[in-house]
């Protein structure tokens, strides 16, 4: 039996212009599509933190109200951002949670996550009429998940969809938006 041995030699400018591991588009095998399991807390309605390594993850494709925002339902004001972080809690709570990280952003992981009775955190949300899909940009197109499940919500009149709101980029891009929240405070006459 005869062994055929091949040798490369590597020269040192071969080795300079070969991509390095952390090279943005570089595919490498086996690479982990999803972070391992997370104790979460959560921060915000799109936002959490994991327990362990104190990193920031951000629901991609979603938007909530803000945390000081409030929807008018008939008459009566109720607390939109609140409502969303506490759907967030309950999701999350006590559970593990596998995020499929898509980028980082300003700091944080910008993932599609689920727990265990969500397989889609993000999509369950915006089926449940506590978030909204993010408009799309030519960086992140529309997820149709997520448009789809948001007709379901609106026929519905579910969460948001049965009250008067702001949308949440254009409610904390206003300027007025401190006005807004001290009268909401105060009560309208």
């Amino acid at each position: 039996m005869t062994l055929l041995v091949m040798a490369i030699a590597v020269s040192p400018q071969a080795s300079a212009q070969s991509p390095s591991i952390g090279s943005p588009g570089l595919y490498r095998p086996n690479q982990a599509l999803q972070s391992p399991p997370l104790r979460v807390e959560v921060l915000a309605g799109t936002r959490f933190r994991d327990i362990e390594t104190q990193a920031i993850y951000r629901l991609f494709g979603i938007d909530t109200c803000a945390p000081d925002q409030t929807a008018l339902l008939g008459r009566q004001p109720w607390p939109c951002g609140t409502m969303a972080a506490a759907w967030l809690v309950r999701a999350t709570l006590n559970k593990w949670v596998a995020c499929n990280i898509l980028r980082e952003e300003n700091g944080e992981h910008l993932a599609r996550c689920a727990a265990a009775d969500h397989a889609d955190i993000g999509a369950d949300m915006v089926r449940d009429g506590v978030a909204v899909t993010s408009p799309p940009t030519n960086r992140d197109p529309a997820i149709r998940a997520y448009a789809s499940a948001e007709q379901e919500a609106r026929k519905a009149y579910r969460g948001l969809w049965s009250s008067t709101f702001q949308m949440p980029w254009e409610f904390r891009a206003s300027p007025e938006r401190h006005a807004i929240v001290a009268v909401s405070r105060r009560g309208a006459p």
